[in-house]
């Protein structure tokens, strides 16, 4: 499949929304809704689990998409990283379970990120919600969707205040500097997940902690630029893929019409 990104964006996004929900399906068949996981688990170094619906969807992505995209490196949580896909154009970045503890648990806002990379950005998009039967996709330069109805994303700039999500250190200290009331929303397990809310406007804004990954946030940030807002860190640029380091500092997803005023108070609050 050429990924020429004249033609093909919208091709290429329904590419991943077809290998999405297939994984999806896969990935429910263990899943328990208000239960435990009927899936292995398996303990990470560091304390994350990990279970085996997570390793057969990121093999069932690879193999749909690896067919499809020979050309494209690849990126994943669950497969050991190759530094040869730094030489590549372009680059899948898969999460096949993004919120693995939501998974085990029963609790329905995990997802399946997946993102295309083509020269360094993400080029097509979806992150699917299985158990809450929710889909967002996108492709570069033809706007992002959920479950096929348009994103427009409108930001609140009346001084009311702000609901936002995210780690409450970071929150508590934005919300110090702006000298405004933030409704701080209750943690969403999935972090894509939760970027999709700030693309769709049932959050004004999102943060995220030090500790995400390019496969945590790849996916989301197509549909945050494709909505009108950005993902970006202390510098206030957006972000880059397909580099060595996939570890991210801590990161603010927030509508263009508030990027000056939520970024100052963002850099002072995650370097506090």
């Amino acid at each position: 499949m050429s990924l020429d990104p004249n033609r093909d964006a919208r091709a290429a996004r329904d590419l991943l929304v077809a290998a999405a929900r297939e994984a999806g399906e896969l990935a429910l068949a263990s899943f328990r809704a208000g239960g435990r996981t009927s899936a292995a688990v398996q303990w990470k170094q560091g304390g994350s689990p990990v279970t085996e619906a997570d390793f057969a969807a990121d093999a069932l992505l690879k193999r749909r998409l690896g067919d499809r995209l020979p050309e494209a490196g690849w990126l994943s949580e669950e497969t050991e990283d190759d530094a040869a896909r730094l030489g590549l154009r372009s680059l899948l970045i898969v999460d096949p379970i993004d919120g693995t503890r939501a998974f085990i648990d029963g609790d329905p806002r995990w997802t399946v990120s997946v993102a295309l990379i083509v020269d360094g950005r993400p080029f097509a998009a979806v992150v699917h919600a299985p158990a809450l039967v929710e889909t967002f996709a996108a492709a570069r330069g033809a706007g992002a969707e959920r479950n096929g109805a348009a994103l427009e994303r409108s930001a609140r700039i009346n001084g009311s205040g702000y609901v936002a999500a995210g780690p409450r250190r970071i929150l508590a200290a934005m919300e110090a500097r702006l000298g405004e009331p933030l409704d701080i929303r209750p943690f969403v397990p999935s972090l894509a997940y939760r970027l999709c809310l700030a693309a769709a406007g049932a959050l004004d804004f999102a943060v995220a902690a030090t500790d995400s990954h390019d496969w945590d946030v790849a996916a989301a940030d197509l549909m945050l630029e494709e909505a009108g807002a950005r993902l970006v860190g202390a510098s206030g640029e957006r972000l880059t893929y397909n580099e060595a380091r996939t570890r991210r500092g801590a990161l603010l997803a927030t509508p263009e019409a508030l990027a000056p005023r939520l970024l100052e108070a963002f850099r002072a609050a995650a370097g506090a």
